[in-house]
């Protein structure tokens, strides 16, 4: 991923919360049918660990080798931004259209699991968490529903982790415009409807947390 040294995110902190924000990874890999790339939802285990499962029927732990490199793209906000939101530009017009995001490259060895208790441990750690935070109190569990239909649900699944090796993180904000018009993309992404991105940005601004 290219990444100029103004947009490189470096703050563990703020790559967590991107995970975290964004789960649904694009998990790309070489395989001997090509590339190949699955949408899977993925949970930051301890000891640099990403936790998640895939479908029984899904070639992806046929394909890919046990311990090969493989890539989880999690991709945060993003919007298009009109030089139309600069201040400065009826002055000079020496601005183009662009596009802010975030995004985070997590690099690791795969490896799947086939047995019951690993596939009972990646559904429950993954319903949980997320179940949790959507439901508080009334979060659904794996014993509400019934035990021999929740054994046919995760005989059709294969757990897999991916240990990690190295990430690269991107927040492309406007970090290389004047501080009016950086503002100025602060308000044209609201108007737009791209508040989350805006918010993001406002973090950014000094005095602001």
């Amino acid at each position: 991923m290219y990444i100029p040294s103004h947009f490189q995110e470096v703050d563990p902190a703020e790559i967590a919360a991107l995970i975290e924000a964004a789960p649904l990874a694009c998990i790309i890999a070489e395989t001997s049918e090509g590339l190949i790339a699955n949408h899977i939802p993925l949970l930051a285990g301890s000891k640099g660990v990403l936790i998640g499962h895939v479908a029984l029927a899904n070639d992806m732990h046929r394909l890919i080798t046990e311990g090969q490199e493989v890539l989880a793209i999690f991709r945060g906000e993003d919007a298009y931004i009109s030089p139309n939101f600069y201040p400065s530009k009826p002055e000079h017009h020496r601005h183009v259209p662009t596009w802010n995001y975030r995004v985070a490259h997590v690099y690791g060895r795969v490896s799947f699991q086939h047995d019951e208790r690993a596939r009972r441990a990646a559904v429950g750690l993954l319903t949980r968490y997320h179940e949790r935070r959507l439901n508080g109190e009334n979060a659904w569990r794996m014993a509400d529903a019934p035990a021999d239909y929740m054994q046919q649900m995760l005989g059709g699944i294969v757990a897999l982790r991916i240990s990690v090796t190295r990430t690269l993180a991107k927040s492309k904000l406007s970090q290389n415009r004047e501080a009016r018009d950086y503002l100025g993309a602060v308000a044209g992404l609201r108007d737009s409807g791209h508040d989350a991105l805006a918010d993001q940005m406002v973090r950014r601004l000094p005095g602001e947390s």
